[in-house]
């Protein structure tokens, strides 16, 4: 982690900034403008592009995908540019922890794996693109998006090492670890051999 230089409360407004971009639920919203109903009644309930995407709608699913992603990356960049590289990275823990547990619904959020992974490409582009390259190969070779997400989010410490930016490797631990959290049931049924392959399920 970066040493805190910037005034303390400067970073807690950054913090709550961010947390409050990254718990907008582009996925129910984007799922309203379509018209396709509300997304938590719909096949897994989670909020996400993944979700989305089971309504048949590709350009919402897309949409949710990118704005997820990009709520991740623009709390980074713009806390960056403004303040630091300290808000930089509290930035981009805010806007995650907002996602998976918004105050807009209840503090019932998604899985986190598209503003995890836009997270990581505006925090070091070379390791974003390898936990997206992680993600995609993953998703090759199993057809399991969950176990996707898990491999991706547990090799992004290693990568961040690899790539020579060891001073964000705890924040990756952290939102690897949420991750995992989030995902506790798909790896109960990955265990069970239950979990659905995509385009399935």
């Amino acid at each position: 982690m970066p040493g805190l230089e910037s005034p303390i409360l400067l970073l807690v407004l950054t913090g709550v900034l961010a947390y409050l971009l990254g718990a907008v639920p582009f996925g129910i919203v984007m799922a309203r403008l379509f018209g396709l109903g509300d997304l938590r009644r719909i096949g897994s309930g989670n909020i996400g592009a993944t979700n989305v995407l089971r309504t048949g709608n590709k350009p919402a699913a897309l949409l949710t995908l990118v704005l997820d992603a990009g709520k991740g990356g623009i709390a980074v960049l713009a806390a960056r540019a403004l303040v630091g590289e300290d808000a930089a990275q509290l930035a981009g823990f805010a806007a995650f922890v907002g996602h998976i547990f918004p105050v807009y619904l209840g503090f019932r959020g998604g899985k986190g794996v598209a503003t995890f992974l836009g997270t990581l490409l505006a925090l070091a582009w070379p390791v974003g693109l390898a936990a997206c390259g992680t993600w995609l190969v993953t998703a090759l070779i199993a057809r399991i998006s969950s176990l996707s997400a898990l491999v991706a989010a547990g090799l992004a410490p290693l990568w961040m090492l690899a790539f020579g930016y060891g001073n964000m490797a705890t924040l990756a631990i952290l939102l690897a670890a949420l991750i995992f959290i989030r995902h506790a049931a798909n790896i109960r049924r990955l265990i069970a051999g239950t979990e659905p392959k995509i385009g399935k399920g």
